[in-house]
């Protein structure tokens, strides 16, 4: 919490006003972006908006040059509104509507998801186009034939087969398909197999695997505009974890460049990133309501927890049902089961003003948190030590600045939509 700018005092004023917030600093996420862009030389950055769209958030990384990676039309709308060229929004996701479409036309770089939405896409740029109008440039998704490291390829509902992408652009290419598409050509490529990752030659591995099937798709479609090489890039969550070593994946990434840019020197590389960038720069403050002991447990009530705050939830609910003692992360919804921090600050009159889950006190308990809901899966620790908790005290959860607000069953019993202060 050191790294926040802003007081516990400040924190716990706060707490006493709204109950419950998500704080997000804008230094943080600076400094994490601009460390990307220092580290990697001829990549384009996409920010994922669904990681967290909130708009000061988005305003800012396109202040920083970053692009945007929409995942649903009202993403590129959001990313429209924030600022983002449509030149530099790239929408992916499986399952578009003709609706979709419509309403993103022009506002964006489409990138299909099947062979069908290529050609719905075309019907769409018929409709729109006028009769003197160059091919709309679109992109495709790839489910590659490679898997993530060594690992083999796997069904996906995402992206088309390269097999069959392979196909079906050389026929859209050829001479005899010219005119199968009437208004659009394909000239990108997206691909996307893992996310949060922290093993530096795995994504080594990934991206040159990638650039090798950009180029067998280049040949076929007498170049591409851009490669979108997917996310991958993840931060130290649980204790245990080491960072990722950014400097050295860029410098690698950069060899790998080298090669392709001889060949293809116009191509744009672009790496989407979400959580890098914004997952430790968010807090969720919440308020004590109350304390009980059940059979010699003790268990803390908070104001807010999975209704506004879903992935600690979620982390207890995997390790209770998970066989393996260490279950494998499935994202964004888990990632580990010790993936969170807390803190607390003591309300006004109390006996610690902050004080951090690790810290030493001779007022430390051993304590579950829960929270207001008639479930008994809201539960976000279970047998934590903290310091000693009364009403009004607030506690505090970091990592809290991606898949969080906009993750979470805020609806659910009629509970309160989250507030959201930016700094």
């Amino acid at each position: 919490m050191e790294r926040f700018n802003i007081t516990s005092d400040r924190l716990r004023d706060m707490a006493e006003e709204y109950g419950s917030f998500y704080l997000y600093d804008g230094a943080i996420i600076e400094g994490q972006a601009k460390s990307l862009k220092e580290a990697f030389s001829g990549i384009d950055f996409l920010y994922s908006v669904k990681c967290n769209p909130y708009p000061k958030i988005l305003q800012t990384l396109c202040d920083l040059g970053y692009g945007a990676d929409a995942a649903s039309a009202g993403e590129v709308l959001r990313a429209e509104e924030a600022g983002f060229l449509p030149e530099d929004i790239y929408y992916v996701a499986p399952g578009k509507t003709r609706s979709d479409i419509r309403r993103t036309w022009g506002k964006c770089t489409l990138i299909a998801d099947s062979l069908d939405e290529v050609r719905w896409i075309d019907e769409e740029a018929e409709r729109a186009a006028a009769p003197d109008d160059a091919p709309i440039h679109i992109g495709l998704r790839i489910n590659p034939d490679f898997g993530f490291e060594n690992g083999d390829p796997a069904p996906s509902k995402f992206g088309v087969d390269e097999d069959q992408a392979i196909a079906a652009l050389s026929h859209w290419h050829g001479a005899a398909g010219m005119m199968s598409l009437r208004r659009v050509s394909v000239k990108g490529l997206q691909v996307h197999l893992r996310s949060q990752v922290l093993d530096t030659e795995a994504l080594r591995i990934y991206y040159h695997k990638v650039l090798e099937l950009a180029d067998r798709f280049g040949e076929v479609c007498g170049g591409l505009d851009f490669v979108d090489m997917g996310s991958g890039i993840g931060v130290p969550y649980a204790p245990g974890d080491q960072p990722l070593d950014i400097r050295t994946l860029g410098k690698a990434v950069e060899e790998e460049l080298c090669t392709f840019r001889k060949k293809w020197p116009g191509t744009r590389i672009m790496i989407e990133t979400g959580r890098y960038l914004t997952c430790q720069a968010g807090l969720f403050v919440t308020t004590v309501v109350d304390r009980k002991v059940s059979c010699g447990r003790t268990y803390i009530i908070l104001r807010d927890t999975m209704n506004q705050f879903l992935r600690p939830s979620l982390a207890r609910l995997v390790v209770h049902y998970a066989r393996e003692h260490a279950p494998e992360g499935r994202e964004p919804l888990f990632t580990a089961a010790d993936a969170f921090p807390f803190w607390v600050v003591k309300r006004v009159g109390g006996a610690d003003k902050s004080s951090g889950s690790a810290g030493a006190s001779d007022r430390m308990e051993t304590v579950t948190l829960t929270g207001r809901l008639c479930t008994a899966a809201d539960v976000i620790a279970e047998d934590v030590s903290l310091p000693k908790l009364s009403p009004g005290d607030a506690v505090i959860i970091g990592n809290a600045g991606s898949y969080a607000a906009t993750l979470s069953p805020w609806a659910f019993s009629s509970m309160e939509k989250p507030t959201e202060f930016f700094i």
